[in-house]
């Protein structure tokens, strides 16, 4: 397959002709949200609301125009933010530029191997529990901010914690209350007007309030008006060797969280299909380009993508019409910009965490089984307690672990009554699938035979079989010879012959194979 599909097309320049004025309108309802968030997340990486903006503006165009989605919105995310944290703690800025560029290169390669078709194989309790603990973490690290606290550490849970004893020791209201009072905000907004810009209106009306009335409150401070020249002088060659594990994390959340955005836009929007390997390669030459301006690790967002899809957007000329705008946006407002008050950036978080858990889905999936919402839960918790790869590892460990169990109970071996003179005949018929999580189920099964002189295993029921599954029926028939007892072999499909002559099935039974359970009756009489 060429990888020629993985660049912009004609089909690109043909979607992008088709509306472009719903495209417009679009993009720059998206900028209008995005703005705070990027900003937000920018400080919550702990690199500055500069790099925020840079990252929403940079990646956003290139993820636009190389992306896999025709609707995706990129920038960064809660997600992103909750890996970068302990890096920068424990590296630096520098430190997370190059684990963004190293990133990148991983995404392009795994586009380059067509690995973005196997997103689909994670399961839904993991994504959700993989959503609901992300939210816990961006709620948790907004508790500094929004009580005028400064606290620094790698675990959400004790800076918190900190955070809230510094607040009980020195209280800041005015921080408090424009955090909760932007939140309030955001959330009665979007509830009463969904279309409105509640983040930009919440975030505007508390700066302006902040000011009239003087509250001494930290603010975001100096933005530069236009983006830095690009450079390679962050690159930390002496720590590359360590810098590549939260690569590989920061790759891993960058490709799970955009192919599931995509997914969603997908859903939202009839006839819209996504690209995954494209969406691979885009959001890696996004990673790979970012840094070299001072921005932070870039992914799909998913609100801003929902946003972009329900204002109308019709090709990805409205997440690049997004990212110019904001582009504007940074050279004609940055002294505006520099006046917002953290603690109402803190109060977007605050919402934006909040209205991540979709109670109605995590509702739906503990109801559904007792596996499904252990899935969910031991995913959340990981999520909280350990980091996002390793949460989504355990998720997928756990879930692909019940569902083995399960598909090996779903394996049955029945007997089959008769009415054949053949003397001491028994006939068995398994179904389902046997393989190495359900093969002692078969050998159990035939283990309590006794007094017959023949047993006929009609296997057109059975669905798959592995090496493992073929070895239990070898030494099950084995068994049964020991004891004296002849086996016959019928419905055997010929997607499974390679698994049973593989392990010596077929020699063990000789000419005692049949074409159907007819055929092995019918060979029994004359015998």
């Amino acid at each position: 397959m060429s990888h020629l599909d993985l660049l912009p097309g004609r089909a690109d320049l043909a979607a992008v002709r088709r509306n472009p004025r719903a495209d417009l309108l679009a993009g720059l309802t998206v900028a209008v949200v995005a703005l705070p968030l990027a900003l937000g997340f920018g400080v919550a990486s702990g690199l500055g609301a500069a790099a925020g903006l840079v990252t929403a503006v940079v990646a956003g165009a290139l993820a636009a125009v190389f992306g896999g989605s025709n609707l995706q919105v990129s920038g960064p995310t809660g997600a992103m933010t909750v890996v970068l944290v302990p890096i920068v703690a424990q590296y630096g800025p520098g430190g997370v530029l190059t684990v963004g560029l190293l990133a990148g290169l991983i995404l392009v390669g795994l586009a380059i191997a067509r690995a973005g078709r196997y997103a689909e194989l994670v399961p839904a309790p993991v994504v959700e529990g993989f959503t609901a603990g992300i939210a816990v973490i961006i709620f948790l690290q907004q508790v500094p901010a929004a009580l005028g606290v400064t606290a620094h550490g790698e675990k959400v849970l004790p800076v918190a914690w900190r955070a809230v004893r510094g607040f009980v020791a020195a209280p800041d209201w005015p921080a408090l209350g424009l955090s909760l009072g932007v939140a309030a905000a955001v959330l009665v907004l979007l509830a009463w007007r969904p279309r409105l810009p509640a983040s930009l209106l919440a975030v505007g009306a508390a700066t302006v309030g902040a000011h009239l009335a003087g509250l001494d409150v930290a603010r975001i401070g100096a933005l530069p008006a236009t983006l830095p020249e690009p450079s390679l002088a962050f690159l930390q060659w002496d720590a590359l060797g360590t810098l590549l594990p939260p690569a590989i994390a920061v790759a891993a959340l960058a490709a799970l969280e955009s192919l599931l955005s995509a997914t969603v836009a997908d859903a939202m929007r009839r006839g819209e299909r996504h690209h995954p390997d494209r969406e691979l390669f885009g959001q890696g030459i996004a990673n790979i380009v970012t840094p070299l301006f001072g921005g932070v690790p870039a992914t799909a967002a998913i609100a801003r993508t929902a946003v972009n899809v329900r204002s109308g957007a019709v090709s990805r000329l409205a997440a690049l019409i997004h990212a110019v705008i904001l582009a504007v946006l940074m050279l004609a407002a940055a002294p505006l910009v520099a006046g917002i008050p953290l603690a109402a950036l803190a109060g977007v978080l605050l919402a934006t965490a909040l209205r991540m858990v979709q109670l109605g889905v995590l509702r739906a999936i503990t109801r559904a089984s007792r596996s499904d919402a252990l899935v969910l839960v031991v995913t959340a918790g990981a999520t909280v307690l350990l980091d996002l790869v390793a949460a989504v590892l355990i998720g997928l460990v756990v879930a692909g672990a019940l569902a083995l169990r399960k598909v090996a109970n779903s394996l049955r071996v029945d007997e089959i009554p008769h009415d054949e003179p053949t003397p001491r005949l028994t006939v068995y018929r398994p179904s389902g699938p046997l393989f190495f999580a359900a093969a002692h189920q078969l050998r159990r099964a035939l283990s309590i035979v006794d007094r017959v002189d023949v047993v006929l295993l009609r296997l057109s029921g059975v669905t798959a079989i592995d090496a493992s599954g073929a070895l239990a029926l070898r030494e099950a028939i084995e068994e049964l010879h020991d004891r004296n007892i002849t086996v016959h072999l019928a419905g055997i499909r010929p997607e499974h012959r390679r698994a049973l002559t593989a392990v010596g099935v077929l020699d063990l039974v000789a000419d005692r194979v049949h074409v159907d359970a007819p055929a092995a009756i019918a060979a029994l009489r004359t015998s």
